[in-house]
């Protein structure tokens, strides 16, 4: 599991509403991370175990080998800019079609 290790890995199962929210709070952010469902990685059910308490508490956020329990968006974002892993803030988008054509307007975290 080198991601948790190097990068960003967010260990989450269907159907979980912290999980969705906080998925959905990252999406402009331009921050890079790979998805782990505890339901189908046993491993990845054992890791968030031993983190959480012996819980399969999610989300779970690790950031370059730190676990860190259902953060906050800027919690993980802090930790990311903290380690300097795998957040592009140039990759982060100010609008989108979809958003916009509704009224909204999307600003990247700086």
């Amino acid at each position: 599991m080198s991601e948790e290790r190097e990068g960003v890995a967010m260990y989450w199962q269907p159907s979980c509403v912290f999980c969705i929210n906080l998925r959905l709070s990252l999406l402009f952010t331009g921050l890079r991370y790979t998805r782990r469902n505890i339901w189908r990685d046993k491993a990845a059910a054992a890791f968030v175990r031993s983190v959480a308490d012996g819980n399969e508490t999610v989300p779970t956020v690790t950031v370059a080998g730190h676990a860190m329990v259902n953060p906050s968006k800027r919690k993980l974002l802090d930790a990311a800019r903290t380690h300097r892993t795998c957040w592009r803030p140039d990759l982060a988008r100010e609008d989108t079609g979809p958003l916009r054509s509704i009224g909204l307007r999307v600003r990247p975290v700086v």
